[in-house]
Parts: structure tokens; C-alpha cells; sequence
């Protein structure tokens, strides 16, 4: 267990390495979530032990959002000042992420020469 957990938190400090070093607008965790996954796919696989690990962290997911909980109830003040844009940008990227889904299922799935009744 000790071993995934090291290996999880190797991955995620090799993603802030890299985030930070080569100055990509990306987070480092989301990096790190790349590089585990390909380890993953150079083993072969999740193990037992890191499927045990990462089933525990399931399970305790909601305890990182109170960071995200705190934060939002600290800046309230600036939500209440810039709602409009906040409630605009929900609106615009759900959409966009609706009509991404869309073109990908679309560009994914298999034609079979029949149009859609």
C-alpha cells in the first residue's frame, strides 16, 4: 500500500516538475495523472494493491472538496460582485461540453450506412 501511495505521489510531484519547468498551462496533478496512467499501461494493468488504494480514495473523495468549500465561501464577496460572468461561463462551457460529447460520440461511432429515423 505504502508503494502505490508513493508512486502516486512520485507522479503527481514528476507532473509539477514538469508543469513548472517547461512553463505548460497545465496543472502538475493532471500531468501526473498522465504519466500514472502510462506506468499503468507499461505494467499491463492495476494491480491488487493499487486498485485497494485507489478503491480507499474513492471512497474518501468527498473530503477534497472542503479545500474547494472553503475557498468558495472565503471569496463570496467577489462571486456576489461577478456573478453575470460566473453564471455565463457555466452556461457557455456546459454547452460546449455538451456539443464536444456530441461531435465525439458522433465522430466515434460506428457508420453502418443507415442514416438515423
Amino acid at each position: 500500500m505504502l508503494r502505490v501511495l508513493t508512486l502516486l505521489l512520485l507522479c503527481q510531484l514528476a507532473g509539477e516538475i514538469a508543469a513548472r519547468a517547461a512553463g505548460l498551462p497545465l496543472p502538475g496533478p493532471v500531468i501526473g495523472m498522465v504519466l500514472m496512467f502510462g506506468w499503468l499501461a507499461y505494467q499491463g494493468g492495476v494491480d491488487a494493491d493499487t486498485g485497494k488504494v485507489a478503491g480507499a480514495l474513492l471512497e474518501h473523495l468527498s473530503l477534497l472538496f472542503v479545500p474547494a468549500g472553503v475557498g468558495v465561501v472565503l471569496h463570496l464577496d467577489v462571486i456576489a460582485a461577478e456573478w453575470p460572468a460566473i453564471l455565463a461561463a457555466l452556461f457557455v462551457s456546459t454547452f460546449a461540453a455538451i456539443l464536444a460529447a456530441a461531435a465525439t460520440m458522433r465522430w466515434l461511432a460506428p457508420s453502418d450506412g443507415d442514416s438515423a429515423k
